[in-house]
């Protein structure tokens, strides 16, 4: 197995804040949109089983080479089959934006169990002159972090635009899932983060 920590990136960056939401004794974790495995990687410590789902071939064939210990499934992840209720922690760093939002978000909270914890990081587009003031004066920021750590990432991973501004996530996520915390972060992501009742 490879070493778990081989590059950094702005999506890299949240992995911390995931980790330390996973919640004590968790028997089943579920990393949707799990690129090349790097955070299930660090999830299968803290959690009796982990699944990686991720739509792109090429990302979970590398996945599977790398973490051999770990179930990596290839798929659309609105329509493949996973048990509802059946996760103690659901995680999705930058894909829901590769998906309908609302129903992805419905799907993951399907699938969490009751007292389980959800948390998804991702991206938004700037809708309004205040987004667009925050980025710029966090562009310096960003800039000097990503060249301090050598920002890089694997190859060949899937990206898209988001559709959606942050108004709209936070809306739509509140609707959703009643209660959800929504915080924007410096390096230009979102996170969410629910607690099911």
């Amino acid at each position: 197995m490879r070493d778990a920590t081989p590059y950094w990136n702005t999506n890299v960056a949240r992995h911390p804040g995931i980790l330390r939401a996973v919640p004590p004794e968790c028997g089943a974790a579920l990393d949707v949109g799990c690129g090349d495995g790097l955070l299930a990687a660090k999830l299968a410590p803290r959690c009796g089983r982990v699944v990686g789902v991720d739509s792109d071939g090429g990302m979970v064939a590398r996945a599977r080479a790398a973490h051999g210990d770990i179930t990596f499934l290839e798929g659309d992840f609105l329509t493949l089959e996973l048990p509802t209720g059946g996760y103690d922690f659901i995680c999705s760093v930058t894909a829901v934006h590769h998906m309908d939002f609302t129903a992805a978000l419905t799907r993951m909270r399907e699938l969490l169990r009751p007292g389980g914890v959800l948390v998804v990081v991702g991206l938004a587009r700037e809708e309004t002159a205040a987004d667009r003031a925050r980025w710029v004066a966090a562009a310096p920021l960003v800039r000097a972090v990503k060249a301090l750590r050598r920002a890089s990432g694997p190859e060949g991973m899937p990206t898209a635009a988001p559709a959606m501004s942050y108004r709209e996530v936070r809306e739509t996520a509140g609707r959703v899932l009643p209660g959800v915390r929504y915080r924007w972060h410096v390096l230009r992501r979102y996170s969410l983060t629910w607690h099911k009742p």
